[in-house]
This record gives C-alpha cells, sequence and structure tokens, in this order.
C-alpha cells in the first residue's frame, strides 16, 4: 500500500511554507515583518467570519452592547 503525500511528511502545508522561508537566511527585521504579516492576515481572516457569523444569527450592534452590559 502506497503511502499518500499528506502522510509523507509531519508538518502541514503552511509549516512547509514557512520552512522554505527560513531557510533563506533572512535578517531578523525581515522575519518580524513577516510575522507580523502572518498575524495581520489571520486576524483580519477571523474577523471576516465572525461578521459573516453575526450577520447569519442577526448580530446588531445593539446585541453587542447588550452582551457587554451582561458581563459587568
Amino acid at each position: 500500500m502506497a503511502a499518500s503525500s499528506a502522510s509523507a511528511t509531519p508538518f502541514t502545508n503552511l509549516q512547509m511554507e514557512l520552512l522554505r522561508v527560513y531557510a533563506m537566511h533572512l535578517p531578523e527585521e525581515d522575519l518580524l515583518a513577516i510575522r507580523r504579516m502572518i498575524a495581520r492576515y489571520l486576524l483580519e481572516k477571523a474577523r471576516h467570519r465572525v461578521n459573516e457569523i453575526g450577520k447569519e444569527r442577526g448580530y446588531t450592534e445593539k446585541t453587542l452592547q447588550q452582551w457587554l452590559a451582561e458581563e459587568s
């Protein structure tokens, strides 16, 4: 039975891509900039998904304010 390419490595596709970047011996400031870009990208993606869910469920600014008031 042949092993699939997915099981050939313990790394995810993102990890493999990052390993290729880190193998370039970039200056530390470039690595920091890349980390920030990745963080901003993932944050924006999460915000987008949260907004989609809010729209699907009919949440409004008033809903969010009510939730915040309940926590106090």
